[in-house]
């Protein structure tokens, strides 16, 4: 394949051309369904790094996006989309083997990806301000400027499709934009760079650099020669870009890490519990920020729950994802070792194991698919992140109960309602402390809902029309007419 790959090597994405790389070397990709090297990439350097800004800032001030007539930008980001969807049988299959992901879900990230672009394209000329009235003798009235270059830091779990979260909105209000692409899985992310080049986005618009958090992506939030920050990660990380982000005063968009709980009242159907559960835990092997880490079931069903819980962890199937099946490895052996580290910690402390507990022993990083019950809400498993196929379930008796329980953690991304009772579901909602929260099905939503979270959960919203406008900055102009 032409520019992605040359030698076996996979490049980055620069200026509008393919870099080898100058950062001293490559990374080994791993297959986590193996536990075997899958392939290499180049690693960027500060030579591309500052290549890349200084052909972001020279595309912006040309005006290559923000100089285009919208309704062009728009045009152009559909055909974004529509070479995204050319590239996604070959792109489904290395994004399944460098990240671990099922070959059908690999498709739908592409297949979202593309959407995201449809979606933004199709906003890009309605990016409107507002008159405001002064009086007779003023004109005063608001524009939504682009801010110029975003920086954006990609997280592994879903590579392409977080990407194209950020990066279609960025383009559509008109910013060029640098994406430092993860270590552990970046292969199909640097394809992204394929479509832009064949929709024939103009060169420096957007580079894609490989290379490692703490030299590229700290050299390139830190540069000073950005306008803003997108990052979607840990906290740690977070934390680390936004001290960065202050001393140049950046304003950045952080969608940060989750914990989140889903209330399982009495008259709930339990059936589409489970169904939501086997989604909200198994998807992705549980690497998901928004991920159904948490159950709290009302102590009259508690036990059922617990029980059809553990029957759907061990009913499961497992393998690489090229099989597609129920549930797939965590991403690495570091990230196996952790979760199962975890796991073990929740045991100590008085959890119950109801299915799962341990790794699994077959090649590549499985975990077993977990259930742990009786686990107290202020115990580590309940507040820390796991970012694995382990949720914990705990009871409670009275709805107050829950919504102290569900809101007990320092993050506050999603959360969740089951129940048929709709006034308490408006009611409970409104006293959850999360940016979403999912009624009746884990997930519920789409590409036009915002996404974001409060506490360590990050700020700023993703998706929908709300997104646009991180990615905007508000001017107002008033002109005094007489004289």
């Amino acid at each position: 394949m032409s520019g992605f790959l040359a030698g076996g090597l996979a490049r980055n994405y620069v200026a509008g051309s393919w870099s080898e790389g100058d950062g001293g070397g490559t990374i080994a990709i791993e297959d986590p369904g193996k536990g075997e090297h899958f392939a290499d990439a180049a690693q960027a350097g500060e030579t591309s790094l500052a290549q890349a800004l200084q052909a972001a800032r020279a595309s912006f001030e040309r005006g290559d996006l923000a100089d285009m007539k919208p309704s062009d930008r728009g045009r152009l980001m559909l055909r974004v989309a529509q070479e995204i969807r050319g590239l996604a049988t070959e792109g489904a299959d290395i994004l399944c083997r460098e990240s671990g992901k099922t070959l059908s879900a690999a498709h739908e990230e592409f297949e979202e990806a593309a959407q995201y672009f449809e979606y933004y394209g199709g906003v890009a000329d309605k990016i409107e301000g507002k008159s405001i009235p002064l009086g007779p003798d003023y004109a005063d009235y608001t524009v939504f400027e682009p801010y110029g270059v975003s920086a954006q830091v990609v997280p592994w779990n879903f590579p392409v499709s977080i990407a194209a979260r950020s990066l279609a909105p960025s383009m559509a209000a008109g910013n060029s934009t640098i994406i430092k692409s993860p270590e552990l899985d970046p292969l199909a992310l640097a394809m992204l760079g394929m479509a832009l080049e064949r929709a024939d986005v103009p060169a420096g618009a957007v580079s894609i650099l490989c290379g490692l958090g703490s030299d590229i992506g700290a050299k390139l939030v830190a540069s000073g020669e950005i306008d803003q920050i997108v990052f979607t990660g840990s906290v740690p990380t977070g934390q680390a870009i936004l001290h960065a982000a202050a001393e140049t005063v950046t304003p950045s968009l952080m969608e940060l890490g989750g914990k989140s709980a889903a209330v399982v009242f009495e008259d709930a159907d339990i059936d589409g519990v489970l169904n939501s559960l086997k989604s909200g835990i198994f998807y992705n092997a549980g690497q998901v920020c928004s991920a159904m880490a948490r159950v709290l079931v009302h102590r009259s069903v508690y036990e059922e729950v617990v029980a059809r819980a553990a029957e759907l962890a061990n009913g499961l199937s497992v393998g690489h994802g090229l099989d597609n099946p129920d549930h797939t490895p965590v991403v690495s052996a570091q990230q196996l070792s952790r979760v199962e580290a975890l796991t073990s910690t929740a045991r100590q402390d008085g959890a119950r194991v109801a299915a799962g507990g341990a790794r699994l022993d077959r090649a590549g990083y499985f975990m077993a698919p977990t259930i742990l019950a009786d686990v107290d809400p202020a115990s580590r498993v309940a507040q820390e992140e796991i970012f694995g196929p382990v949720t914990c379930i705990t009871p409670f008796d009275t709805e107050a109960e829950a919504i102290a329980a569900a809101n007990g953690t320092e993050f506050g991304l999603v959360a969740g309602i089951f129940t048929r009772d709709l006034a308490r579901s408006h009611r409970v909602a409104r006293k959850l402390r999360a940016g979403q929260v999912f009624v009746n099905e884990w997930f519920a939503g789409g590409i036009s809902t915002p996404f974001g979270g409060v506490g360590k959960s990050g700020f700023g919203r993703e998706k929908g029309l709300e997104a646009l406008y991180n990615y905007v900055r508000t001017k107002n102009i008033a002109i005094l007419l007489k004289g």
